[in-house]
């Protein structure tokens, strides 16, 4: 997975790289068919934003998380973003595959 992320008015320090990449190994963990990702750090005045965008075979998930706090704010957007890839790998499932299995045994 190609990963890049950027600050805006922020200046982006190897711990808090680190931090993010680690937190994305959590989703990447959930969902292996991740092209690249793109993460924005951002601070305006008193709040921390942290936004990402995942690109997907088939889909693209955007998340952002707002906090006062530049870690929690990722926590959150990671939370987010593990939410929708969930839902989004579901989706993916073939569910009818048990119906014909039920109708075959009966």
């Amino acid at each position: 997975m190609n990963l890049n992320i950027c600050g805006h008015h922020l200046d982006l320090t190897p711990p808090l790289r680190d931090y993010v990449t680690d937190k994305l190994k959590k989703v990447e963990r959930h969902f292996d068919h991740l092209i690249d990702a793109s993460v924005i750090l951002s601070v305006d005045k008193l709040q921390h934003k942290a936004e990402a965008t995942l690109h997907t075979r088939g889909a693209n998930l955007h998340a952002e998380a707002i906090n006062g706090d530049m870690y929690a704010a990722i926590d959150g957007l990671i939370d987010k973003l593990d939410q929708q890839t969930r839902k989004f790998k579901d989706k993916l499932r073939n569910h009818h595959d048990r119906e014909t299995i039920k109708h075959q045994e009966v």
